[in-house]
């Protein structure tokens, strides 16, 4: 059956032996061959790891993709999205951690690292606004909650209190408020 509209025909195609070309088996016959490939014996073991066809995460480079996205109007930085990429992280660590175990941890602490230069620089331009450090306070919360639950974790703490401790200093002296206003605080 041809779902072509009526009147019109597909060209036939011929190979060099003059036989036609076989059509895409129709979704009722995919159902069909799906449910007639033999299946795998199942193992006893620990299933072995094997290369997966996507590619590991990198916090690294969604930072560096998002930053240029976050500019509006000259060197104003959208916020918003800079909260985003913050609220993030944690999901990242696990992430690159998981799916490149070799270099997880690092292009994690530098996807990180490089957000916290971007607050700090907006703290120092008079831009950063009080939601902004508060989405950064959590992220430290939340990636410190992250790396202690997992043994392999553990070193990114190392990472995590780093960047707090340097956040950490833009806050009033009180070291609770940012401009006056509560932060979020674990």
């Amino acid at each position: 059956m041809s779902h072509q509209p009526e009147g019109t025909q597909e060209p036939e195609e011929s190979t060099e032996s003059g036989a036609q070309q076989q059509q895409p088996p129709q979704p009722e016959q995919q159902q069909e061959q799906q449910h007639q490939q033999p299946q795998p014996a199942q193992e006893t073991q620990a299933p072995q790891a094997t290369q997966s066809t996507l590619a590991p995460t990198d916090y690294y480079q969604y930072v560096l993709a998002s930053l240029p996205l976050m500019t509006r109007e000259g060197s104003v930085l959208d916020q918003d999205a800079l909260r985003r990429c913050l609220e993030l992280s944690s999901s990242y660590l696990t992430t690159d951690t998981t799916t490149a175990p070799e270099r997880g941890m690092q292009t994690w602490f530098t996807g990180f690292d490089r957000l916290a230069d971007v607050v700090v620089a907006l703290h120092g331009r008079g831009q950063l606004e009080v939601a902004t450090m508060s989405a950064a306070s959590r992220a430290c919360s939340e990636c410190w909650s992250v790396a202690g639950s997992w043994r392999e974790l553990a070193p990114c703490r190392e990472g995590v209190r780093k960047i707090a401790t340097r956040l950490k200093r833009l806050l009033d002296d009180n070291g609770k408020t940012y401009k006056g206003e509560a932060i979020y605080a674990p």
